[in-house]
């Protein structure tokens, strides 16, 4: 379908080396998107150019941290004079540290808010720039759950993707009249080789995420990849400032007794 078609678009996904990154550059990658790849590590960054090469996925790659900017405006300049105009840009790099509040380090903290959001914004900044000469372009900002919920021993994590929405909401009503679209994706929990050790019969945590989600199941990875087309694509070309929840109903509901 036309309004889904990402033919001659170009995206930049940070991060996009493995994991939910990974599914969402493919996902544009077969909506006929051009893919740019950036990473702060070589080896995984040859490792994913590989493997999108091995689908015939037309993809580039880019080492750099989305906290420098200086050395990101230079990546960035780089993108557009080697591969061309950045047309879609998705915020996707991030960490998160687990630790009690009460005992947090404040620079493991700072660093969490630095990349979680700071870095969103230096490059929703400096791409956006170009993208308000060009008058067009499309931002996916990957928030999470925890955009909306608290939860134990991630206060930084929680505290930088609030920030993150909320910057969607501002970045869109500032950009807007630019023909560019700013919103974001909240993934649930999915299935990726980070979970695998939890996703066990037995364990608490995986039993947990299976009662608590409606669609009784772990995400899939690809299950992303439809919210970040339609997000980069023609067929959003009227939604600005909204955050999608891709989460198996979880924050539709509070739950049901385990005997229902």
């Amino acid at each position: 379908m036309k309004l889904f078609d990402l033919t001659n678009k170009r995206a930049l996904i940070t991060g996009g080396t493995h994991g939910l990154g990974m599914a969402m550059a493919e996902g544009l990658a077969q909506a006929g998107a051009e893919l740019v790849i950036s990473s702060t590590t070589p080896s995984k960054l040859e490792d994913a150019l590989a493997y999108y090469e091995s689908k015939g996925y037309k993809a580039s790659g880019y080492i750099f941290d989305v906290t420098d900017e200086k050395i990101a405006a230079e990546q960035i300049e780089a993108i557009e004079k080697n591969q061309g105009p950045i047309h879609i840009l998705v915020n996707n790099a991030g960490i998160i540290k687990r630790e009690p509040a009460v005992s947090m380090l404040i620079e493991d903290f700072r660093r969490v808010i630095d990349v979680d959001l700071v870095g969103a914004f230096i490059m929703s900044q400096l791409v956006g720039r170009k993208m308000i000469e060009r008058n067009e372009g499309k931002i996916i900002n990957i928030c999470s759950m925890m955009s909306e919920l608290g939860r134990n021993s991630v206060s930084a994590y929680a505290a930088a993707k609030g920030g993150l929405k909320m910057l969607t909401k501002n970045l869109a009503t500032e950009w807007a009249k630019h023909n560019i679209q700013v919103n974001g994706i909240g993934p649930g929990y999915f299935a990726t080789s980070q979970t695998e050790p939890i996703r066990v019969d037995g364990n608490p945590f995986n039993e947990f995420i299976i009662s608590r989600t409606p669609a009784g199941r772990w995400g899939d990875p690809e299950d992303l990849a439809g919210t970040a087309v339609f997000l980069a694509s023609e067929a959003s070309r009227f939604v600005n400032g909204q955050i999608i929840y891709v989460d198996g109903g979880i924050l539709a509901t509070i739950g049901k007794p385990s005997n229902e």
